[in-house]
C-alpha cells in the first residue's frame, strides 16, 4: 500500500497578534495570531526543522529522494533542496529537487510523490506576507511540514492513499511578478464563480476514483487562499469540514497550507476514518486518505501552537524588510567563500564535529589532530552534534556586531556528551538568557551577502512543549 509513512510539522516560535496590526492603523477588526519566522529563518531552515524530525525518528523506510516546495525560495536557479539535503547529512546517492514558485506546487508535489514509485521525503515550507494592513499580512502564516511518502503495510502507514482527482483551468486568481515582494489578487466574486464548478466536478470524480460514497468520508479539509471559496465550498461538499485552530493561531501557510492542515487532521483522526484534502490554487486537487494507524508525533502542532513568544508589529516589519532601521555600526559581512563552504560542508551544514579515537574528546570545529596526546594522528572520528543538548556556561550581549536583529547574544555552550563551542543564541530575548539554561542546536541563516545565504548553526532554548 502507498501513502504517508511519517509526518512532522515545524511552527516558528514567534507569534504576531492580529490586533497589533489593526491597533497600529486604527481600523479593521481581527482576532487570533499568526506565526512569524524569525529574522534568521527562511523556508529552507524551516523545512529542515520539519524534515529532521522524520529523519531522526529512524525506522525501516529510508528516503530515496528529497523534494522541496515553496512559493518563497531563498534561491532561484540554485537548488534549495540541496541545502536541506546537506544539513540532514543524507547520502549523496539520494536525489534532491525543487518544486517551487506557485502555491499549487505544494499539493502538486504531494500528489506526484503519492503516485511515484520512490520513497520520497517531501518538505514544504512557506513565509507569507503582504503590504502592511493587507489581508495577506494578517491572515498569512509561516510554517513547514514534511512527509515521508512510500510503500508499506497498513500497520506501518499513518494514512493510505485511496485516490483523488484534478481539475485544471486557466484564469486569473492570484499573481506576483518575480521582481515584486507582494501578491495581487482578482475580485473575489469572480474567483468564487470560477472555483465552485471545478470543486463540484473534482469531488464527484475523486469519489468515483476512490470507489467511495460521500458518506464514507469522515472529514474534508479545505485549503486555498480565498476565504469566500472556502465558505461556499461547504455547500458543494456536504461532508463535515475539519475544524482546528491552525487558521486562527498560525495563519495560511501558502504552499505548505494543504500539508499542514492534512497533518493537523491526521493528528485528530481515528483509525479507519477517511480524510479528504481539497486544495484550490489555479485549479482543484483532491486527495483522499484512509487513516491506518495512530499518528504519534514527537512534537504535535497543538503543542507548538502553545509554545510561543509574542513579537511586536514593529519588529515584524523590520524582519520583513518593510521598515528600514538604523543598523549596527560595524560593516556588513562579505560573501562567504564557495570553496571553503564546500570543503567544510559537514561542519557548516551538518554540525559534524570530530572525536579523538582514544580519548573520545570532541573538537568543535572538527580538527585533523587531537589536543589529547593519547589520540593517534589523522585518526579522528566523526561526531554529529545536531541533536545534542547543551548548557550555557557564560554569555555576552553584543550591541555592535552586524545583525538584522541586534543585540546578538553569544554564549559558550558545553554539550552534555562532550564538546564546547562559542555560539549565537536565537529565539530568545537578551534579558531571558541565563547561565545554566539548556539549549539545543538549530539550523539558521547568519546573513546574506551578494545573494549568497550563509547558513550555519545556532542554539535555542530547550523549551517544554507544555509551557
Amino acid at each position: 500500500m502507498r501513502g504517508i509513512v511519517k509526518s512532522a510539522a515545524y511552527i516558528p516560535h514567534y507569534r504576531l497578534k492580529r490586533t497589533d496590526i489593526t491597533d497600529f492603523f486604527g481600523t479593521g477588526s481581527a482576532s487570533g495570531t499568526r506565526s512569524v519566522a524569525a529574522h534568521d529563518e527562511d523556508t529552507v531552515t524551516m523545512g529542515f526543522e520539519a524534515a529532521r524530525m522524520i529523519v531522526s525518528a529512524g525506522g525501516d523506510a529510508k528516503p530515496e529522494a528529497l523534494w522541496f516546495t515553496t512559493s518563497e525560495p531563498p534561491y532561484l536557479e540554485k537548488t534549495n533542496a540541496n541545502v536541506i539535503h546537506s544539513a540532514l547529512q543524507l547520502p549523496k546517492t539520494i536525489s534532491a529537487y525543487d518544486f517551487n514558485g506557485a502555491l499549487k506546487s505544494g499539493i502538486g508535489a504531494m500528489k506526484t510523490a503519492l503516485t511515484s514509485n520512490q520513497t520520497v521525503l517531501l518538505v514544504q515550507a512557506d513565509i507569507r506576507g503582504g503590504l502592511p494592513s493587507s489581508p495577506d499580512e494578517g491572515l498569512g502564516g509561516d510554517a513547514a511540514v514534511a512527509f515521508l511518502i512510500g510503500d508499506a503495510n497498513d500497520d506501518q502507514l499513518l494514512a493510505r492513499y485511496l485516490g483523488g482527482s484534478s481539475e485544471t483551468l486557466e484564469f486569473i486568481d492570484r499573481w506576483r511578478n518575480p521582481r515584486e515582494k507582494v501578491a495581487k489578487q482578482w475580485e473575489s466574486r469572480f474567483v468564487e464563480d470560477a472555483y465552485l464548478p471545478l470543486i463540484k466536478e473534482a469531488w464527484t470524480q475523486a469519489l468515483a476514483n476512490s470507489s467511495l460514497q460521500e458518506s464514507d468520508v469522515s472529514t474534508v479539509i479545505l485549503s486555498g487562499q480565498n476565504e469566500r471559496v472556502k465558505r461556499q465550498a461547504t455547500k458543494v461538499i456536504t461532508a463535515e469540514s475539519f475544524q482546528d485552530n491552525v487558521a486562527s493561531s498560525i495563519g495560511n501557510a501558502g504552499a505548505a497550507e494543504a500539508g499542514l492542515l492534512l497533518l493537523s487532521a491526521l493528528e485528530h483522526a481515528e483509525v479507519g476514518q477517511n480524510v479528504a484534502l481539497c486544495s484550490f490554487n489555479d485549479g482543484v486537487e483532491i486527495l483522499i486518505f484512509e487513516v491506518t494507524s495512530d499518528n504519534k508525533v514527537v512534537n504535535p502542532i497543538e503543542d507548538q501552537i502553545e509554545n510561543r513568544s509574542d513579537v511586536s508589529y514593529g519588529k515584524f516589519l523590520q524582519w520583513r524588510e518593510m521598515l528600514p532601521v538604523q543598523p549596527p555600526n560595524r560593516p556588513a559581512p562579505s560573501r562567504i567563500s564557495a570553496s571553503a563552504s564546500k570543503r567544510e560542508s559537514s561542519w557548516k551544514h551538518g554540525f559534524v564535529a570530530s572525536r579523538g579515537d582514544q580519548s573520545g574528546l570532541i573538537h568543535m570545529p572538527p580538527s585533523r589532530l587531537s589536543i589529547d596526546e593519547n589520540d593517534n594522528s589523522d585518526a579522528m572520528l566523526t561526531q554529529t552534534m545536531a541533536s545534542s543538548i547543551g548548557t550555557v556556561t557564560t554569555f555576552t550581549v553584543d550591541h555592535l556586531v552586524y545583525s538584522q536583529n541586534p543585540p546578538v547574544v553569544f554564549a559558550v555552550v558545553d554539550f552534555d556528551n562532550g564538546g564546547r563551542i562559542p555560539i549565537e543564541i536565537t529565539d530568545v530575548g537578551a534579558n531571558e538568557v541565563e547561565i545554566g539554561m539548556s539549549v539545543e542546536p538549530t539550523f539558521r541563516k547568519l546573513f546574506t551577502a551578494d545573494g549568497i545565504h550563509n547558513y550555519f548553526w545556532k542554539v535555542r532554548p530547550l523549551r517544554s512543549t507544555k509551557e
